[in-house]
């Protein structure tokens, strides 16, 4: 039996398909992994609009309510929500976030990574003389999703993470 008790144990005996002998497995080192077990790599797929595996959708509304004092100087707006004409564009811009996870619950991981994306979309506006970020969606590992409600956010045990793609603009008056 393979006990770790929160440590990575590794045991050749643990590590042997049913049909393989000990003479047949060389035992594994503390800290590693079969290489079959190795994560697959993956292509850049397009865009599919929908959340990637282990991808949750936070609401947008916690995070903007919870820290509107933060956020305030510069306007954000979600997905196609309707927003002034636009005077001047300065580009779009990628805020890519992760945080630590550890004691958190997703949410609180989640809404902790959307303000840090946020306040640096802020900076980014107000450096440039921007006023409003427009046309905000998720841009986790680059698969976009744009909503006027919801982020993707990945959250797992030690770490969260997600990502916002947003065009910096001055608003006509």
């Amino acid at each position: 039996m393979c006990l770790s008790f929160g440590v990575l144990v590794a045991l050749s005996a643990c590590h042997r398909a049913p049909h393989e002998s000990a003479a047949e497995a060389p035992p594994a080192t503390v800290g590693t992994a079969p290489i079959a077990a190795a994560a697959p790599v993956v292509a850049a797929a397009p865009s599919s609009g929908a959340p990637l595996p282990e991808g949750k959708m936070m609401p947008i509304a916690d995070v903007m309510s919870k820290h509107a004092d933060e956020l305030s100087g510069v306007a954000f707006y979600f997905g196609d929500q309707p927003h002034p004409k636009v005077e001047k564009s300065f580009g779009s811009f990628v805020a890519n976030r992760k945080t630590n996870a550890f004691n958190k619950t997703d949410a609180e991981a989640c809404e902790r990574i959307a303000l840090t994306a946020l306040r640096e979309f802020k900076e980014k506006a107000q450096k440039l003389g921007g006023d409003a970020v427009i046309d905000i969606h998720s841009y986790y590992k680059k698969n976009e999703i744009s909503s006027s409600t919801q982020y993707e956010c990945h959250a797992g045990f030690a770490a969260a993470g997600a990502a916002f793609k947003g065009t910096v603009v001055k608003l006509a008056k």
